[in-house]
């Protein structure tokens, strides 16, 4: 039986934290509940213990327990330490419920509607997963990423299947930003040899959604032990990339009849070449001024 802790979060941040810190030592159904938790704050904040242990596919007793192994009385305190958190920063509540009424009612409208009402459906879903990323890395949290890609030597980027259109944008718009950029894609079987060119003072950015590319994987392993550092875009926190990564960019991607899309994943790399290219340029404008300065 897991132990519990000794100090008692008092907000969102520290539950996370909490969560993090503990999450190796805590069993296999109660880590279950933990990725829930932290992938869907905002349901276990606002849903009864009964939605939220069918949505997280375990018990009311299994959360129940999770809550005590991290010092609180029961669910109910931890669920008002979410909420009053969310509320006290301002955050929109409730993106996994919009997700899960709009699944709800899309299952017939193609019967009732014709295929055309797709293209509704799958907007819909891409409206609201950028909404919701917008929102979950922020401003800060952009801002921070750029810095990390600007003071890289090499921005690698490693993202196989379902990632790999992403990965390829970065190969091909981080350069024209004027930042040099290899791809990490393997090919030929030559992946082993990629990662090994990886330094210290390089950045690699990895992309890697579940079930997670054992190939990304380990290029995060190979960049951490070579000193690099790791720009992660994953959807989970517990994520193999994300636990290991220098900072992590959460994705929650759209899902409309099994087909999972991507758009808000690549809004992210748009804003984050662009942001590069900002700040690349004034850095190069700020030179040319500083060089035509006449000296003393």
């Amino acid at each position: 039986m897991e132990d519990s802790i000794t100090e008692l979060p008092t907000n969102a941040e520290e539950l996370r934290a909490a969560i993090l810190a503990r999450y190796d030592t805590l069993s296999k159904r109660l880590q279950q509940v933990a990725r829930y938790v932290l992938d869907h704050p905002e349901e276990t904040a606002l849903q009864t213990l009964t939605v939220v242990a069918a949505r997280s596919d375990s018990q009311p007793s299994a959360i129940v327990r999770f809550a005590k192994a991290l010092g609180f009385s029961g669910a109910g305190p931890m669920q008002k330490l979410l909420r009053d958190s969310f509320l006290a920063q301002n955050n929109p509540l409730g993106y996994g419920e919009r997700v899960h009424q709009f699944t709800a009612t899309v299952s017939q409208s193609v019967s009732d509607h014709g295929v055309g009402v797709l293209i509704d459906e799958f907007t819909e879903g891409d409206i609201n997963a950028l909404r919701n990323v917008r929102d979950v890395i922020g401003h800060e949290g952009l801002a921070h990423a750029v810095s990390l890609l600007e003071q890289a030597n090499i921005v690698h980027v490693a993202g196989m299947r379902r990632a790999f259109p992403v990965a390829a944008y970065f190969a091909y718009a981080i350069p024209r930003a004027g930042k040099p950029t290899i791809l990490l894609d393997g090919v030929g079987g030559l992946s082993q040899q990629q990662f090994r060119a990886i330094g210290a003072g390089d950045v690699l950015i990895a992309i890697s959604y579940h079930a997670y590319a054992p190939e990304t994987v380990n290029a995060v392993e190979t960049a951490v032990a070579a000193g690099a550092k790791v720009l992660a875009i994953s959807d989970s926190q517990l994520s193999p990339i994300a636990k290991l990564a220098t900072q992590t960019l959460l994705v929650r991607e759209s899902e409309v009849r099994g087909f999972r899309s991507l758009a808000a994943s690549l809004c992210v790399a748009q804003a984050l070449v662009v942001g590069l290219a900002y700040r690349l340029e004034v850095a190069r404008e700020t030179a040319v001024e500083d060089a035509d300065l006449p000296s003393e």
